[in-house]
């Protein structure tokens, strides 16, 4: 099913894709093509991209305008669009109240008088106003006039990406700005458990595992929480009769020692015998009830041991979780047999771990030098900045030939396993100032990095870049792009596939 889907993807963005377009050298300047013009503009809230003729005085011009929010690069899907044409002899307006299809508004433009005029469009939908100022716009006496104006050469090579592909698919661009970021390289890593950060529930004593609760591999337990309950081994020869000769003997004793105390109570009473021979006979009682209790529960032990009976009450030793993390070893089998210190569940806290950074021997000069680091998370492009360096290495690995770098790091989200293998990119103290564009701006094309710029509404120009430090979401580049240009953050491997087609329709939209 994903694999037919991803046919039908590619398939409709061929059929999409078309020629070149013309390039927008400044922001709101329009470029006159064979059969019009074309303009883009971009203001914080929205893209204005706008296809339309030749203005010539008297005579109706078809507006064809796209606007896209850039809060999500989604259509405008209502909403008002007015043209306004500010000249000496005043101010001509054309407007029209609802898109024609969703992001594209037709307007009819019949100019009154041959001129320069200032054009504005205007936006307004519900919870959003914009406005678009495009500069100077000629208004022709006639159409002889107006195809007499020269064609702008096209200076870069572009590919297009029509409106209704970029509306339709995962795509976004932003703009490029200068960013300092300072200077770093990368490493290998290893995600370890902190120092306290691990702990093992050990059997207290021999005997048998009468209770255990369900706690599978990579659940999570709490500090205190019950893992296991012990039933103790029989302190006695583990066989009836004897148990039952000493419950019968601890019946007799108790039944002799009552009767003295009783017999020293009257003597005491009489005068006969000093009082303290009645303490000792009550000591010798009490004894005496004591043992009873012990060969009863001795008997009611064996009993329960011999039965499988694992209620047994208040005698059953609990073995409880030394730290709150996640189990990553259980042993805890109800009715096994346990000796003392065997290993009964092994727990790793894994909400903050440790990041071992792997450096090589021949950067341990620049060690002195590092400033911070941070994490890429495998398989994304997400970074993930390092906490408290917890120490540098002073002995070198000999296998490796590395040092590490201990770093400490928080894991609520529990993206980060134990002994997985990670990037870890230390900074330097030393920076710099350059363009810079989002990581995700980047892709490989043969081999080599580029991104690709959005010259005009629907016009994309592929640019090979060199890049430079890196930081975050952000990587610099030092050649390529400049400032305020737009780039690609989202849909770039799209408009690489476009590139590639070797058989692309006519241009063409439907307004």
């Amino acid at each position: 099913m994903k694999r037919s889907f991803i046919c039908v993807l590619i398939a409709s963005f061929v059929f999409w894709s078309c020629g070149k377009s013309p390039r927008a050298e400044e922001k709101a300047r329009p470029t006159e093509k064979t059969d019009g013009f074309s303009v883009s503009d971009w203001t914080e809230r929205t893209e204005l991209f706008m296809e339309h003729p030749a203005l010539v005085a008297g005579q109706n011009a078809r507006f064809a305008v796209h606007f896209t929010r850039l809060d999500n690069f989604q259509a405008l899907k209502d909403g008002t669009v007015e043209i306004v044409l500010t000249g000496a002899d005043g101010v001509q307006k054309f407007s029209t109240p609802n898109p024609s299809r969703p992001g594209i508004f037709g307007v009819d433009v019949k100019p009154a008088k041959s001129g320069k005029y200032s054009m504005t469009v205007e936006l307004r939908a519900r919870g959003l106003t914009d406005l678009h100022s495009l500069g100077d716009v000629t208004v022709y006496t006639d159409e002889a006039s107006a195809s007499k104006h020269p064609v702008e050469k096209q200076h870069e090579e572009t590919i297009a990406f029509l409106k209704e592909q970029q509306w339709a698919l995962e795509f976004a661009t932003e703009k490029v700005t200068e960013r300092t970021e300072r200077a770093s390289f990368e490493v290998p890593g290893e995600i370890q458990p902190r120092a306290g950060g691990q702990g093992q529930a050990t059997i207290p004593l021999d005997g048998r595992i009468v209770e255990a609760n369900t706690v599978p591999t990579g659940s999570s337990v709490s500090r205190g929480d019950i893992l296991a309950q012990i039933a103790p081994p029989i302190s006695t020869p583990a066989d009836l009769p004897a148990l039952e000769l000493a419950k019968s003997e601890a019946e007799n004793a108790i039944r002799f020692a009552r009767h003295d105390r009783e017999r020293a109570e009257r003597l005491v009473g009489a005068g006969a015998v000093p009082a303290r021979r009645l303490e000792e006979a009550r000591l010798t009682e009490n004894t005496a009830e004591v043992r009873l209790k012990a060969a009863e529960a001795r008997l009611a032990q064996y009993e329960s041991t011999r039965g499988a009976d694992s209620q047994v009450g208040t005698r059953l030793f609990a073995v409880r979780a030394p730290i709150s993390g996640t189990v990553v070893e259980s042993h805890a089998v109800p009715g096994a047999n346990a000796r003392a210190g065997d290993l009964l569940v092994r727990i790793v806290d894994t909400e903050r771990v440790y990041v071992a950074a792997n450096v090589p021997e021949a950067e341990l000069g620049v060690l002195r030098q590092v400033t911070g680091a941070e994490l890429q998370i495998p398989g994304s492009n997400v970074t993930k900045p390092l906490g408290r360096l917890v120490s540098i290495g002073r002995v070198i690995d000999t296998a490796s030939r590395t040092v590490p770098l201990l770093y400490e790091v928080g894991n609520a989200d529990r993206r980060l396993a134990i002994g997985q293998a990670v990037t870890i990119r230390l900074f330097t103290s030393a920076s710099a100032t350059a363009p810079a564009v989002r990581q995700s701006a980047v892709i490989d094309d043969a081999g080599r990095p580029v991104v690709f710029v959005q010259l005009a509404g629907e016009a994309f120009a592929r640019r090979p870049v060199t890049l430079g430090n890196q930081q975050g979401e952000y990587v610099q580049v030092r050649s390529g792009v400049e400032p305020g240009e737009r780039v690609v953050t989202k849909g770039a491997y799209l408009i690489r596939l476009g590139s590639m087609s070797s058989q692309i329709p006519a241009h063409g939209h439907v307004h």
